[in-house]
């Protein structure tokens, strides 16, 4: 049996530009498949938008509200919210809170930076408020 307590993992950037820590992964655990990872966004800041081609996520909002932008559709997320990120779409997330946002990031399989291709942003008018 694996239990990781968050606070003994490191934190790190990913190629997206979000500090994440990875709770539980291959890397530290017998989980193979799969991977949870903790991602934190100050107030004003986001992910570059990216894509995996292999890789389905999930987020889940704990803390904080922002902007999710998935392909050509932008709506707003709160805490409690899940979104779900099918493999191949183009996605960024936002924080137009005042808090940090923090959200869960489910993966499968496992987060790669191999597996992640960066490109421009979702939000056309960085600053400006969204359509949705």
């Amino acid at each position: 049996m694996d239990i990781i307590n968050r606070h003994s993992v490191p934190h790190f950037e990913t190629k997206d530009t979000s500090t994440i820590r990875e709770i539980i992964a291959p890397s530290n655990s017998c989980v193979r498949y799969q991977s949870l990872a903790e991602a934190q966004l100050l107030p004003g800041r986001e992910t570059q938008a990216h894509r995996h081609p292999i890789t389905e996520e999930i987020y889940y909002i704990l803390q904080g509200m922002g902007e999710m932008a998935i392909e050509n559709e932008i709506r707003p997320v709160v805490e409690c919210d899940a979104i779900a990120i099918p493999p191949g779409f183009r996605h960024q997330i936002r924080n137009s809170g005042e808090v940090t946002l923090v959200f869960l990031c489910c993966c499968v399989p496992p987060y790669t930076d191999q597996d992640t291709i960066l490109c421009e942003t979702l939000f056309k008018n960085a600053g400006e408020a969204s359509n949705y």
